[in-house]
Formats: C-alpha cells, sequence, structure tokens
C-alpha cells in the first residue's frame, strides 16, 4: 500500500516544489476524472446555459481546478474546494427549490417581462439592457413573424434567454 502511495506521488508530483511536464500531465488526467466525478455528483445543469448563480460556479470551479493542475496550490486540498463548491452549489439549488421565501430569486434571479400584450416594456428592456432588436432575433428564433404587436407576451429568463409567447 505504501508503494501505491509513493507512485502516486512521485506522478503527480504530491509535496514537489516544482512539476515536471509529465507530472502536470498526469495531474491534468487526474483533475479531469476527479471533476468528472464531482460533477456527476453535483448536477448537469452547472454548466449548462443558465443562470448567474451556474455560471459563477463554473468560472470559480476552472479556477480552483486549474491550479490543481499547475501545482499553484496543494493537489487533495483544491480537489475538496471544487467538491466542496459543487456542493455547496447542489445545497443552494435544493434550498431555492424547496423553499418559498425567494432564495430562489435571490440566489438565480427571476424572469423580468419585456412585451405585455404587444408593448414594449421600455424601462424594464432599459434596467436589463435589451434592445428591440434582441425580442425581434428572438420572434424570428421562435419561427414567427418579426412583429412585436403579435406577442401576447415577452419574457427575460432567468437564463438570459427571451422567451416569446405571441397571439395565434
Amino acid at each position: 500500500m505504501h508503494e501505491i502511495q509513493d507512485t502516486f506521488n512521485l506522478l503527480f508530483g504530491i509535496d514537489d516544489q516544482t512539476l515536471s511536464w509529465w507530472q502536470m500531465s498526469f495531474r491534468a488526467v487526474g483533475v479531469f476524472f476527479a471533476a468528472l466525478f464531482i460533477i456527476r455528483i453535483g448536477n448537469h445543469r452547472i454548466f449548462g446555459k443558465n443562470t448567474a448563480f451556474d455560471i459563477i460556479l463554473g468560472i470559480i470551479y476552472g479556477s480552483v481546478l486549474s491550479r490543481a493542475i499547475t501545482g499553484n496550490a496543494p493537489f487533495w486540498p483544491t480537489i475538496v474546494a471544487a467538491l466542496t463548491l459543487v456542493l455547496l452549489h447542489k445545497g443552494l439549488a435544493a434550498l431555492a427549490y424547496h423553499t418559498n421565501i425567494g432564495v430562489g430569486n435571490l440566489i438565480k434571479g427571476k424572469a423580468r417581462v419585456l412585451v405585455k400584450d404587444g408593448k414594449l416594456q421600455r424601462e424594464v428592456m432599459r434596467s436589463n439592457s435589451v434592445t428591440e432588436n434582441d425580442i425581434l432575433e428572438a420572434l424570428r428564433s421562435a419561427g414567427h413573424s418579426p412583429d412585436i404587436s403579435n406577442i401576447k407576451a415577452a419574457y427575460l429568463e432567468r437564463s438570459g434567454d427571451i422567451s416569446i409567447n405571441c397571439n395565434s
């Protein structure tokens, strides 16, 4: 058992002051599989096109794991920190799902009405940096004619997408 640990320490450069190219390569492979395992503990939404909550985790997660590969931080504590971030994400998402006290809106945001009964909600659009052209693009992408007067309601979703409900 001690030989396996010594081999692992040699391959991954554990406790080394500098890492060779092949130790960084082993770390990259190890971090890849550790990250894959950790993400499977969380859920696939973390890196989909989602809310700022999900995107922030993705950025921090990548930054933390890169340190494990380059040796700028100790290997095992860095992997544990990545796991902690994913578990935090999962816990906050569960809290948002199971409570009705506004936790979901606080950490994920909420949808904003951009168009109501064919009328642009200019103040909402301005505060969210959405242009009329953005709404026309969403209409075209949804297969509708680019006519705002036909929109029953259009929303800026928490993911940043614009969803459109048109009159029949």
